[in-house]
């Protein structure tokens, strides 16, 4: 069992300590309002959350949950400081780290003079970055230790929603562990071995942005219902009958599927799809923003895509991919296609190469979108990716066709690498490797 002090008993610092102290660990609640502290002191929680006051009432009958507004005691009677303070909303966006601050001041004051490892680990919620530019400069430079060296720090973002924070304490979707050291990532892990729950460990900025990328995907995701169901009513269609059908395909629409960074989307249905539906709404003078957003957000995934091909400066490009996904010889709609035409029209010299893709046995929509877009495209194509590697300066990888990923070991140093989808593992460097997203 841990000895852990908490610092601020606002909802996410109450719900851990009664929560953990329920847990059999020892857990000193740090806050500056008194009311918090002596409410939690005489066993009554300092929120309204379904079940805390029991587990708050417990944890004080039994001795393994206090209170105080002593920082320098809270920090010297534990080995771990959760901090669970509030980040509000600037006038601007962005996010008011100032109490995070001044709890990063008081903690380093207290570790200058404390001799045991101590970590530090972020609950409250902080953009990237927030780690390395605020909380480690902070407390090294109030305690005159090294972090990693002389005490660890850690960013645990909370999955808790109110209403329901105890419950989903113990049956959390998953358990983040952004860590700067292997021994305090280890100890911050035995927290929580008893939970039915994926354990992630990864490093601090990582953490740090799984918070915001499930809140935002949480707003997108009530926006989107809302506005189908504004489309819907308008329609005199029940909109919980299409969104209860919706849910039951687990398969694609409620799964990690399309949910990988890359190019844009194509193909022959999302963009006719989306494009009616956008039409719909506007027809029944309907305001639906977010849908009329995805259009224009695919389209400057393509414009980021061919400015990064651009950007490296080169005439000679070979393109390895030209259908919108790999194993299909479908050129309806493809991102390819489009990028391929405005190099062309930026007098770039362009080859291409996908095996999927025979002109000669190309019909119908599908030969006349390509015959439109690229007419002497069979100028431009090549028989082999071997041909693609002799001829580019710039190698740009469309689509993941098994092939592909061999490709990146063979490329000179002098060929500069634009990555759309993800053939490789690498991140952006050194100006030779460009992904996407990566």
């Amino acid at each position: 069992m841990k000895k852990i002090s908490i610092f601020g008993l606002g909802y996410v610092g109450a719900v851990s300590a009664g929560c953990l102290a329920n847990d059999g660990h020892t857990v000193i609640g740090i806050d500056q309002n008194h009311t918090k502290v002596e409410l939690v002191n005489n066993g009554r929680s300092p929120i309204i959350e379904k079940d805390l006051s029991e587990l708050i009432h417990k944890g004080v009958a039994t001795g393994r949950l206090s209170a105080t507004t002593d920082f320098k005691y809270g920090v010297l009677a534990t080995e771990l400081s959760l901090i669970c303070v509030g980040t509000p909303s600037q006038l601007n966006g962005n996010l008011d780290l100032g109490c995070v601050r001044q709890v990063c001041e008081e903690i380093g004051r207290v570790l200058r003079d404390k001799e045991d490892f101590h970590i530090v680990a972020c609950r409250s919620t902080m953009l990237p970055g927030s780690m390395r530019n605020v909380v480690i400069p902070t407390l090294e430079q109030y305690s005159g230790k090294r972090a990693c060296k002389d005490f660890g720090v850690c960013n645990n973002p909370e999955f808790l929603r109110e209403g329901t924070a105890v419950h989903d304490f113990y049956n959390p979707p998953k358990t983040v562990i952004g860590a700067t050291d292997s021994r305090s990532r280890n100890i911050l892990t035995s927290l929580y071995e008893n939970l039915r729950a994926s354990l992630i460990q990864t490093d601090v900025e990582t953490a740090e942005m799984v918070k915001f990328t499930d809140n935002v995907w949480h707003a997108t995701k009530v926006c989107f219902a809302n506005e189908i169901g504004t489309i819907c009513k308008k329609l005199g269609i029940d909109s919980h009958k299409v969104m209860d059908i919706f849910c039951e395909d687990t398969k694609l629409n409620l799964s990690p599927y399309y949910m990988k960074p890359g190019f844009a989307f194509g193909g022959s249905c999302l963009p006719k799809d989306v494009h009616a539906l956008v039409y719909k709404g506007r027809s029944l003078d309907l305001d639906v923003p977010l849908i009329n957003a995805i259009l224009p957000s695919n389209e400057r995934q393509i414009a980021r895509g061919l400015q990064m091909i651009m950007d490296k400066g080169n005439k000679k490009i070979g393109v390895l991919g030209l259908s919108f996904k790999a194993g299909t010889d479908d050129l309806r709609g493809s991102p390819l296609v489009e990028i391929i035409e405005r190099l062309l029209g930026k007098g770039y010299d362009v080859r291409v190469y996908d095996r999927n893709v025979n002109l000669a046995k190309l019909v119908g929509a599908n030969r006349n979108y390509i015959l439109n877009h690229i007419p002497h495209i069979s100028r431009i194509m090549v028989e082999t990716a071997d041909e693609i590697l002799a001829h580019a300066e710039t190698l740009v990888f469309g689509n993941r066709s098994s092939e592909f990923a061999e490709l990146v070991g063979r490329t000179t140093e002098t060929q500069a690498i634009v990555d759309l989808v993800r053939v490789s593992s690498r991140l952006s460097s050194n100006g030779k490797y460009d992904g996407i997203c990566w």
